[in-house]
């Protein structure tokens, strides 16, 4: 997911590591806060593998700063990574909407229904975060309140979201 976030912030515009940070941060930070100790060491894999590239650049005041570019393999990585998500890309929904923050960068419009149906029919499968055996609980199957509020409120964010996906699906056919 942070590399992911990396190159779709950089698929936009050029960045240097602090601004880059905070608009990661933006994105995923009520769940995941970003740490240098996390972010750098994923720019540094990312750079060796020939995705992005640093270029110094004389600061205005301070020191010089870094800052990072996609090339042009970094971009068409991105690209394969929101056109072939793996299953966890799909099912957890904070890697979900990191792949829906820039899946605006996939040109073919086949290719983002295609995903966007992957997630469809994830939704469309019952499930809960609650079992009696294999039977998944609804929130009318339970007395205790704050599990009742959990399913709730997991029901109401599916319903928008199933409600959205298909009114996007049926825009890009």
């Amino acid at each position: 997911m942070l590399e992911l976030a990396i190159l779709g912030f950089l698929y936009d515009a050029p960045l240097h590591g602090y601004e880059l940070r905070k608009r990661i941060t933006a994105l995923t930070g009520h769940v995941r806060p970003v740490a240098e100790s996390t972010l750098y060491p994923a720019i540094k894999r990312l750079e060796k593998a020939g995705l992005l590239v640093r270029e110094t650049q004389p600061g205005s005041v301070a020191a010089p700063r870094h800052v990072l570019n996609l090339t042009a393999e970094g971009r068409s990585e991105l690209r394969r990574r929101l056109t072939e998500p793996q299953q966890g890309d799909i099912t957890d929904e904070n890697r979900w909407f990191t792949v829906l923050a820039f899946l605006r960068h996939v040109d073919d419009t086949a290719a983002q229904a295609a995903v966007l149906e992957r997630r469809l029919a994830f939704l469309e499968e019952p499930a809960s975060f609650f079992y009696d055996g294999e039977r998944p609980l609804r929130a009318e199957d339970l007395d205790d309140p704050f599990r009742h509020g959990i399913l709730t409120i997991a029901r109401a964010t599916s319903r928008a979201e199933l409600t959205w996906l298909r009114a996007t699906l049926s825009s890009l056919r």
